[in-house]
């Protein structure tokens, strides 16, 4: 076996596990990368990765995975530029096992990312959010689960890993009503509840019967919700609301989408960024800059503001059909 094999389980183990100890959905991400990036070799090179040493894998060819990802999986940027982030946290580890490769690592941790347009974030109207929380056809029991579960992601923007995590003893209805969850980077916080999603959180304990360690959203088998299995039940109300509301069906609605409606209805409310930030659970307050840009009021506040007191109120319309055309050129 080749000093990389044991180099990358080291990597794994003792680094992301041990040391790091990062999520779960981090060892999968990186796991899938180099599952990727071996089959890739075999591909084109015939060599299985037990077979691997440092010097078989270079920066060309590391460019043309990544742009195999792109060309003929057809990944995006994003994903492109996470799973060249994964090989170049693996290789930072190897630089300081193999200093005899450092010039060949130094290669591969010198490819950059590749930059990306950032589209605005979709998010919801609120008679889309009343028309998609109707679709849940409350009379059966997984109905009313996804109806608990929609509003509960609509109104406290948790990810969909922390949806999938809560447990019954996470939901506090008492005094200060709240839902504790552990997210990103293994950080816990608590989202305070409407009394509205406390009312609906109190009929469904109450059905629910579980016990403190049970999900809050199970299964039909009693099993925790997968990520999959929500975006399926986002995806079938998304199809059912469309009747309701046809504007729905322009827009790609998933589990992140209610997180940003979440924010986006905080932003609105005159709610302040760094609040929004901590009740996202946004290492950043430059992360929740995303939603100063997507939100239209804003910047009609910030025009009314500006305007000179000696103009009247108001946008500049053009006279005449003729110039219209023109300034719209």
């Amino acid at each position: 076996m080749s000093a990389l094999a044991p180099t990358l389980q080291g990597f794994f183990t003792n680094r992301l596990m041990g040391q790091r100890q990062v999520s779960g959905h981090t060892i999968i991400s990186y796991r899938d990368t180099f599952r990727l990036l071996f089959g890739y070799i075999n591909e084109q090179r015939g060599k299985q990765p037990s077979s691997l040493d440092f010097n078989d894998i270079d920066a060309p060819l590391v460019a043309a995975f990544l742009d195999h990802l792109q060309t003929e999986r057809h990944n995006s940027v994003r994903t492109r530029n996470t799973r060249l982030a994964a090989i170049r946290s693996f290789y930072s580890y190897a630089a300081l096992q193999h200093p005899e490769h450092a010039e060949s690592i130094r290669r591969i941790l010198a490819i950059p990312p590749k930059r990306f347009e950032r589209n605005l974030v979709t998010f919801l109207a609120e008679t889309e959010v009343d028309a998609l929380l109707n679709a849940c056809d409350r009379d059966t029991w997984t109905g009313r689960r996804d109806y608990v579960m929609l509003v509960l992601a609509i109104q406290t923007g948790l990810r969909i890993s922390e949806i999938t995590g809560l447990r019954c003893h996470d939901v506090t209805l008492g005094a200060g009503p709240h839902v504790r969850c552990l997210g990103k980077g293994r950080k816990e916080r608590n989202t305070p509840l409407l009394p509205s999603t406390v009312n609906v959180l109190r009929v469904w304990l109450a059905e629910r019967q579980g016990q403190s360690l049970d999900p809050l959203f199970p299964t039909s088998t009693g099993r925790p919700l997968s990520r999959d299995a929500i975006e399926r039940r986002i995806s079938l109300c998304v199809c059912k609301a469309t009747t309701e509301c046809p504007s729905i069906k322009t827009k790609r609605v998933s589990a992140h989408t209610l997180r940003h409606t979440a924010a986006m209805r905080l932003l609105m409310s005159g709610v302040d960024i760094t609040v929004i930030a901590l009740w996202l659970g946004h290492e950043q307050v430059a992360t929740t800059q995303i939603y100063l840009h997507a939100d239209m009021t804003q910047k009609e506040r910030a025009i009314a503001r500006i305007t000179p007191p000696t103009t009247k109120p108001g946008r500049y319309r053009p006279p005449d059909a003729t110039l219209a055309f023109l300034e719209s050129l």
